[in-house]
Order: C-alpha cells, then structure tokens, then sequence
C-alpha cells in the first residue's frame, strides 16, 4: 500500500499548481486524506484534509481561499489545487491517509497520519 504525490514543479508567484496524490492498496473514500509541507528549517505544515465518505474538508489559515482539495473516487486520487502561490509556498509536499485509530472526521497535525507519500517539491520563484 503507497500514495505517490506528483505534479510539484517550479512556477512564478501568483501561478498554479494542481498536485495529485495517487493511493494504491488503499480505497481512498474510506479514509482521511492530508496535504502537508515541510519548508527547510521549519516543521510539517498541515495544510487541508477531505474526511471520509462525506468529503468535508479543512484547510489551514495560511492557504484558505487560495488551496482546494478535492477526490475523484473513481480514480483513486485526492488532489491538491494551488492557486495564487506566494514565495512562501515554496516547500516539499506531501500527502497522508490516516488508518487507524478512527476513519470518521477531520484531522490537521502529522501524528494522526500513518500513511505518508514521498513528497513533491514545489517551488515558487519571483
């Protein structure tokens, strides 16, 4: 069971990035799904989570209004729409599938994640 992140890149401020996170071995409307970052010297970030089945989503104050995270179920695949992207975007993204010990709700910090995806580097230049 993996998730493997794409879609990371190097764009100009004020540009977009659509990241994708494929989950293979797991059904990825079953359990909450997180976008994390982890910028150099700084801790993971979270960013957004869809829950399960229902589909809810939360996002940190620091991407409201400019991230969107959506699933596709028939494809398996819970992305991350970036838009609006600032010099302080710049990080390794990742995304989580939380396994254990409850599939219900929405979730914000690292340790509630089991599952871990190998990161994408995203990079906004001026």
């Amino acid at each position: 069971a993996q998730l493997v992140e794409s879609g990371g890149g190097l764009v100009q401020a004020g540009g977009s990035l659509r990241l994708s996170c494929v989950a293979s071995g797991f059904t990825v409307e079953k359990y909450p799904i997180g976008w994390f970052r982890q910028a150099p010297g700084k801790e993971r970030e979270g960013l957004s989570c869809i829950s399960s089945f229902d589909g809810a989503t939360d996002y940190a104050d620091s991407v409201k209004g400019r991230f969107t995270i959506s699933r596709d179920n028939a494809k398996n695949t819970v992305y991350l729409q970036m838009d609006s992207l600032k010099l302080e975007d710049t990080a390794i993204y990742y995304c989580a599938l939380r396994y254990y010990p409850d599939r219900r709700g929405i979730y914000s910090q690292p340790d509630e994640y089991q599952y871990w995806g190998q990161g994408a580097q995203v990079t906004v230049s001026s």
